[in-house]
């Protein structure tokens, strides 16, 4: 199957995969059933089956799936060494804890620059990246090519700093502004928008929906 015609939520269940099968391999499990994958990861079988077959036959019937070439195969597919050159905007508590705790480089990405507006952050030192002045963004980017950017600043920031970024080069963003992007570059610009607190609501909901009567 071509990649463009793999779902949505197939590609959203790959990092899934990927990190489960990881684990096994740190476990030293050398084979694993669709079955048994199954019941780890809360799907059916059939469901694993169908969604690896959109990149290939993997398995074999009576032996299962080969955890480390299965976890090798999903990682090419992830672009998991591609290092996509990435810059983040927004030094605040939330851009420092992602360019901290996040390890860019095992998720297919290389965090190279860090930029922010208040004069008093500049200079500071964040994973081994001194955070820049936004009036270097420009010079910066023409000079280093990066292809996507992380987004840590308001929401009316994110609107005004989105297109001049396109322009620049940038093709993919990790959206934590609450801006949802329309893009009208003709270019095509990838997404990933996440509203943490959408999903803390989705976890409110749950909690306040419980069919589970209370004693």
């Amino acid at each position: 199957m071509s990649k463009s015609l793999v779902s949505s939520p197939v590609i959203k269940r790959l990092p899934r995969y990927y990190r489960f099968l990881g684990e096994l391999e740190r476990q030293g499990i050398v084979r694993i059933s669709s079955r048994e994958l199954s019941e780890m990861m809360g799907l059916t079988a059939s469901q694993i089956r169908q969604d690896l077959n959109c990149f290939g036959g993997f398995g074999q019937q009576g032996y299962g799936y080969n955890v480390k070439e299965l976890h090798s195969v999903i990682s090419r597919i992830l672009g998991i060494d591609a290092g996509n050159k990435t810059i983040l905007i927004g030094a605040g508590n939330l851009g420092k804890a992602i360019a901290s705790h996040i390890d860019f480089n095992k998720r297919g990405f290389r965090l190279i620059g860090i930029f922010d507006s208040n004069p008093e952050k500049c200079g500071k030192i964040i994973s081994n990246l001194k955070i820049s002045n936004m009036n270097t963004i420009e010079s910066f980017c023409r000079s280093n090519h990066p292809v996507c950017a992380v987004l840590c600043i308001p929401k009316d920031a994110a609107k005004e700093i989105a297109p001049k970024l396109i322009e620049l080069g940038i093709k993919g963003f990790w959206n934590f502004s609450h801006y949802d992007f329309a893009v009208d570059s003709g270019k095509k610009i990838i997404v990933e928008n996440v509203h943490l607190t959408d999903s803390l609501m989705t976890l409110a909901y749950g909690l306040n929906n419980t069919d589970e009567e209370e004693n």
